[in-house]
């Protein structure tokens, strides 16, 4: 990706990108294409806590392993202060639907006080996790859970030698969650906010703990202990009823919308006897004419054949191409231009760039595609490139929607650039999005097409 390209994104103003999207609505498809592109370098996974830190224990009182994943008390404790701990080498991550670890008790040493929970960074290196504020700790001796003070709350067993305990954190509950040998303890509010640190600790002679960061397999169920959680939303979500006429309607507008004539058919044929009759608004009123040609605009699209949709275009919609440096025009050129990289004619696609792309250079809001669309021409395997992501067939798919849009923007206010069906599917991501924010933005990100994927799969 090209450097002026980068700093644009990265330094992209959201104001002036509002104005211009006030003035014409389909320039928000360029944003589509930009978020692609932040797609692919955006990196979602976290780094994970890997080792035990070394430096950052109590030092004095506890060798931890060459490897980094074990901890051992070596010290006889004279003082109640006189605890071994040991954080681990990151915080846990925060961008997931959970984050867990274990510990195995090796030795329970003299009084068995071992601990496994979670601490802050600043966290008293010569403390038990849950002895201070803005830490949790599941103990060993009394089987109490400890959460920022020196007393404890019954809360599960004991654990001694031979144990395995887990600690772990379930962001979309807000809640700790413990484990012994591979069975749910139980849970307890998430209270803490910010980043964690696992934690160990051990407190009398020759106590030792292994640490399992996740790199052998864990004893406890964790991927179960997920599709259980996400089983209990799912659960919400269905006791929700809806009207069937109300989801035919959403439907049926959502397939009107974007010009998918057959499906529209089949739909309407498989629903005519289940669902009962309802008044479609008259907005959605069926335009054989329009909607077989937007549905023939949309399938030329994705096969990858612009000139027809171009001339198409310009025979049944000839306001959308009149202004030859509107949003439609760049990107249907675009899309040309990217169909001759995609078939390795590059000579091609560096005449046909020369001619109809070179009108776009300099127009501020066209400038960072164009650079990524001609960077295309320096890779030798472009579809393996940072640009690739313009080879994909999502790409093809954005522009036909891009030209329904612009479309339908010329018959209806600009409000209606959406189906009914998506504005409730934005509605739902940004309370998603709110909820997400107001637990500090810990949690899995919302993306749509994750949800019903997973969904599918579940299926």
């Amino acid at each position: 990706m090209t450097e002026s390209s980068s700093n644009g994104r990265r330094n992209g103003n959201d104001e002036t990108s509002a104005a211009v999207n006030r003035r014409d609505p389909i320039l928000q498809f360029l944003d589509k294409i930009r978020l692609s592109g932040d797609a692919m370098e955006d990196n979602e996974g976290e780094e994970s806590p890997t080792e035990l830190n070394a430096i950052n224990s109590a030092g004095g009182f506890v060798i931890v392993s060459p490897d980094k994943l074990s901890v051992k008390y070596t010290n006889a404790n004279l003082h109640g202060y006189d605890v071994g701990v040991a954080q681990a080498n990151k915080p846990a991550p925060f961008k997931c639907l959970t984050y867990y670890f274990e510990i195995f008790v090796k030795d329970a040493g003299v009084k068995g006080k071992v601990a496994i929970g979670f601490t802050k960074e600043g966290f008293i290196m010569r403390r038990q996790p849950g002895w201070e504020v803005n830490s949790c700790g599941y103990h060993g001796d009394d089987g109490n859970i400890y959460r920022g003070k020196g007393t404890g709350e019954a809360f599960g067993p004991t654990y001694t030698t031979g144990d395995t305990v887990g600690g772990g954190i379930n962001y979309a509950s807000q809640e700790f969650f413990f484990t012994k040998n591979g069975a749910l303890v139980g849970k307890i509010p998430k209270d803490i906010k910010g980043h964690l640190f696992p934690t160990v600790a051990v407190h009398s002679q020759n106590e030792e703990v292994s640490v399992n960061f996740g790199k052998q397999k864990f004893v406890f169920d964790v991927k179960g202990y997920e599709t259980s959680a996400r089983n209990k939303q799912q659960m919400a979500i269905e006791k929700i009823f809806i009207p069937p006429n109300i989801g035919y309607g959403l439907v049926k507008s959502y397939l009107l919308h974007y010009g998918y004539e057959e499906t529209l058919n089949a739909f309407n044929l498989a629903t005519k006897t289940t669902v009962p009759p309802i008044l479609i608004a008259e907005e959605n009123a069926i335009d054989e004419d329009d909607l077989h040609q937007r549905k023939t605009l949309r399938k030329l699209v994705r096969n990858g054949d612009i000139d027809a949709a171009l001339a198409n275009l310009q025979d049944w919609y000839p306001q959308i191409v009149q202004d030859d440096k509107s949003v439609v025009c760049f990107l249907l050129h675009c899309q040309r231009f990217i169909e001759f990289v995609r078939v390795g004619k590059l000579a091609e696609g560096v005449k046909y760039g020369r001619l109809e792309l070179a009108k776009f250079v300099g127009l501020t809001e066209f400038q960072d595609i164009i650079e990524d669309c001609f960077a295309l021409l320096v890779y030798p395997k472009p579809v393996e490139s940072p640009v690739g992501y313009f080879l994909e067939d999502s790409q093809r798919e954005l522009v036909a929607d891009a030209v329904n849009a612009a479309i339908l923007s010329n018959k209806k206010d600009a409000c209606h650039l959406h189906s009914h069906l998506e504005m409730l599917l934005r509605q739902l991501t940004v309370c998603c999005l709110e909820r997400r924010s107001m637990n500090g933005d810990q949690g899995e990100t919302f993306r749509l097409h994750h949800v019903l994927n997973n969904d599918s799969t579940r299926r």
